[in-house]
């Protein structure tokens, strides 16, 4: 067998309805789409809508409290990314941790805001930190090996 002479099975490539070519082909004049109305025109938005009875998701009680506009979003960085970057020597060990310099080394995107840092994986190392979260591991980790943690 050659290269050229691949081709696929009978019946696997089916080729597309081309609509509105003809009352012939079947799938002429409306195209398939019925009669007038809404949901015969393009760009339909009629999810949820129940024809002017109260719609599903009206009737339901709302519970809960959602703080979209000042929820703090925190990008999260574990023990081991920065350990690992210690041992690949793209972060210099002998400069602070922060927001800044992680983007430097690459290890952060540059529209990364908050930096909250967790406990996973061994840190080696002793390092400083400047950061806006950290957990109770990470911190526990960070003491003990002599390193600094500074809550902004």
């Amino acid at each position: 067998m050659k290269l050229n002479e691949l081709k696929d099975n009978p019946g696997a490539k089916k080729a597309r309805t081309r609509v509105g070519r003809g009352e012939g082909s079947g799938k002429g004049k409306t195209c398939g789409s019925g009669q007038k109305g809404q949901k015969a025109r393009t760009g339909v938005s009629l999810n949820g809508y129940e024809g002017g009875q109260n719609p599903l998701y009206q009737r339901l009680p709302k519970r809960g409290f959602s703080n979209v506009m000042f929820r703090k979003r925190y990008t999260e960085l574990n023990l081991g990314q920065i350990q690992a970057a210690v041992d690949a020597k793209t972060f210099d060990p002998a400069k602070t941790v922060s927001r800044q310099s992680l983007i430097d080394a690459g290890l952060l995107k540059k529209n990364a805001k908050d930096l909250k840092l967790l406990g996973k994986g061994d840190l080696k190392t002793p390092l400083n930190f400047e950061v806006s979260k950290a957990s109770k591991t990470a911190l526990d980790a960070v003491e003990k090996l002599n390193g600094k943690i500074k809550i902004l």
